[in-house]
């Protein structure tokens, strides 16, 4: 069947690539469009149009999905089914209703949980042990459409949101696959989502990355390895200087009584030791301000911080 694939981040170029080498027909790749970035801002184009371009795949990069000019566009290329993956932008009702067989989403989490932008960060965030790739119908509303697949990953302590990001791309992948056999074949089954059961995983704020120490370090823990590489979860030095930290994992220390949040009460084995609400946090690696990620001992031996700071 003819399909027009859209998509745009890292995380959709493992389905693009299991259709191509699949050997479905693509006749076409929608992304969005090129983005200034670094120091320089320059135009650098979306990693699904690296991709497409690599493989001779014709890719368009339209502003806006509505009005008649995407509508002709759509008519030229006749698509049977659209297969949507991280593309950025909500499709109009015409694009929904176009193709024979309806427009088919890969999301990154277990629906009806975590509808929403942030799947996979939110997951981790929350503690969750168990994530997965839902493969749905579209429709109206955000991530609100008829499942149609699920498949299911362990979350475990040492993942974070690089290791789940790349897992669940290459899982949302195969899962497409099956989706679109079991279309073929005429075994696939729509079910409706519960909103009852319906969670949302709203878009990562700046205050989503500041560290709270007076939570539990199991709180803190997962919301560090939800926020690496990026956006990166951070707090402040004494002399008000950003630290993020990279990774962390909690301590064998006690926590003396009385210690206030965010105090650093060791510089043991390599590790920054920080107090917080329920016991100890060790900090394992960093990235001061205005420097390169480095490991915590490192950030140590410049003598950047001392037993007794506050982290704030």
């Amino acid at each position: 069947m003819k399909i027009l694939f859209m998509g745009t981040p890292d995380f959709a170029v493992p389905s693009l690539r299991a259709l191509v080498e699949s050997g479905e027909e693509i006749v076409g790749v929608i992304t969005q469009p090129d983005k200034p970035k670094g120091r320089g801002y320059e135009l650098q184009p979306p990693p699904v149009k690296v991709y497409a371009e690599q493989t001779g795949l014709s890719v368009y990069q339209p502003t806006t999905l509505k009005g008649e000019e995407f509508a002709s566009f759509l008519s030229e290329l006749a698509p049977e089914l659209i297969v949507v993956v991280a593309f950025g932008k909500i499709l109009p009702r015409n694009v929904l209703d176009y193709p024979t067989h309806g427009c088919i989403n890969v999301h990154g989490s277990l629906l009806p949980q975590y509808r929403g932008a942030a799947p996979m960060q939110r997951a981790i965030i929350d503690g969750c042990t168990v994530t997965g790739i839902t493969t749905m119908r579209m429709a109206d509303g955000i991530d609100t459409g008829d499942m149609l697949l699920k498949n299911e990953i362990e979350i475990s302590d040492e993942d974070n949101f690089e290791t789940i990001h790349d897992r669940l791309a290459a899982l949302g992948a195969d899962t497409l696959l099956q989706t679109i056999a079991s279309l073929k074949d005429g075994t696939l089954v729509a079910v409706p989502q519960d909103d009852a059961l319906a969670t949302h995983a709203a878009k990562i704020e700046k205050s989503d990355c500041l560290l709270p120490f007076s939570d539990t370090v199991r709180a803190l823990h997962c919301r560090i390895r939800g926020l690496s590489p990026i956006p990166v979860a951070f707090t402040h030095t004494p002399d008000g200087k950003l630290l993020k930290v990279l990774a962390a994992r909690p301590s064998s220390l006690i926590r003396p009584e009385g210690t206030a949040p965010g105090t650093v009460i060791a510089l043991d084995d390599g590790m920054i030791h920080v107090a917080c609400g329920d016991g100890v946090l060790a900090l394992t690696r960093v990235v001061p301000e205005g420097k390169r990620p480095m490991d915590a001992a490192d950030f140590i031996r410049g003598r950047k911080i001392s037993v007794g700071d506050l982290l704030a």
